[in-house]
């Protein structure tokens, strides 16, 4: 059994990886952090179509948060100053405004600073 949360994430996606690198040198949150490429999904409790989909925490008994709930997460373990932030942004309504604003960009990933055509998301109705 896993001690610590696992945070996924586009390991293909350029914009993806420099958040997570931001992430990891500035916020410096408490999990594991790997490319969902790199990750064996099933063992984790969660699939293909969700990691592709949305950033995802999973704790170490198994529940998955996915998307601004899971930015929440990682900034609450993080601690310090940015435990207060995490926590606001899992309040409603900020929680449904975040949802929103993370699926305006996790849909446009492609378009911002560092993305590239291959960070699109994948379509629902092309098979793989």
């Amino acid at each position: 059994m896993r001690t610590r949360p696992v945070l996924i994430y586009d390991g293909d996606c350029a914009f993806c990886t420099s958040c997570v690198t931001f992430a990891e040198r500035r916020i410096r949150p408490r999990c594991e952090v790997t490319a969902w490429q790199f990750a064996d999904l099933g063992e984790l409790g969660t699939t293909r179509d969700r990691a592709e989909h949305e950033v995802l925490w999973i704790t170490p008994s198994g529940t998955v948060y996915g998307g601004i709930r899971a930015v929440a997460k990682l900034l609450l373990s993080a601690g310090r100053g940015w435990a207060p932030l995490g926590a606001l942004v899992n309040l409603p309504p900020l929680r449904w405004i975040g949802h929103v604003v993370y699926r305006v960009v996790a849909n446009n990933r492609h378009r911002m600073p560092g993305g590239t055509p291959a960070c699109a998301l994948p379509r629902r109705d092309t098979p793989r």
